[in-house]
């Protein structure tokens, strides 16, 4: 079978506008799992109430913050049982996410992008 070339460009012009539009749609990793943490600390890590902001913290501070909290022995603490709820990789990109609205969209939230556990 022979492949109109003509007709193969025509599909593949159609095709790459929609490949693109589709990849700048896609939400930021991490956007959907943080979407739970605004619950309390506010949108874009901006809390109005008493809990601490998220805003203006780094990634790894985050992150090592969040693993504290997971593998605390204080299984009262509300934190504990949120945290241990995400394997670490989810709090990675929990934490990346919010470091970037820190550092104006950066990879790694104003950190040096090293992660010690990965």
């Amino acid at each position: 079978m022979n492949a109109n070339p003509r007709a193969l460009a025509m599909l593949l012009s159609g095709l790459i506008p929609a490949i693109l539009l589709t990849a700048e749609a896609a939400p930021p990793p991490g956007r959907l799992l943080a979407s739970q943490c605004a619950q309390c600390h506010g949108t874009n890590g901006r809390s109005v109430g008493d809990i601490d902001s998220l805003s203006g913290e780094s990634a790894r501070e985050i992150y090592e913050e969040m693993l504290e909290m997971k593998y605390s022995t204080n299984t009262n603490d509300i934190m504990h049982r949120q945290a241990r709820g995400y394997s670490d990789a989810q709090i990675r990109l929990i934490a990346d996410y919010y470091g970037s609205l820190n550092s104006g969209g950066g990879s790694g939230g104003g950190d040096d992008g090293e992660h010690d556990d990965d």
